[in-house]
């Protein structure tokens, strides 16, 4: 006797997830500095006003705007392992939050990315 099992298909959540992926990197790919934000989020507001403070113009995407922004999110925590914002990213490199984003500038090493990316004239 045989039985009908359903299948169940992942293929919504999975390929928008997908979709998503490839969006966040190509929008990485092709920005020189990036900010995955929100606009209600006080430590997007502070990263982006540290960029501000050296003259740098990020492409930021703000995720509660954005109409894949969930989709956007949960594929950047499975890139990079972060599931908060801001998600910082200088020359194709994920730089981390807003702690790591600040303490790379304290170290004096977020000047140096941030040309070297080609995001300061």
């Amino acid at each position: 006797m045989l039985l009908a099992v359903p299948v169940l298909s992942m293929g919504g959540n999975s390929s928008k997830r997908a979709m998503a992926l490839t969006k966040a990197q190509e929008l990485v790919a092709h920005n020189p500095l990036v900010v995955f934000s929100k606009t209600y989020c006080p430590y997007c507001t502070r990263v982006n006003k540290l960029f501000a403070s050296v003259g740098a113009r990020p492409k930021v995407i703000e995720l509660d705007i954005e109409g894949d922004g969930s989709e956007l999110q949960a594929a950047l925590a499975e890139w990079t392992g972060q599931q908060t914002v801001p998600n910082v990213f200088i020359g194709g490199k994920h730089i981390g939050g807003c702690d790591d984003t600040v303490a790379t500038h304290n170290k004096g090493k977020l000047i140096p990315l941030l040309k070297d990316a080609g995001a300061l004239a």
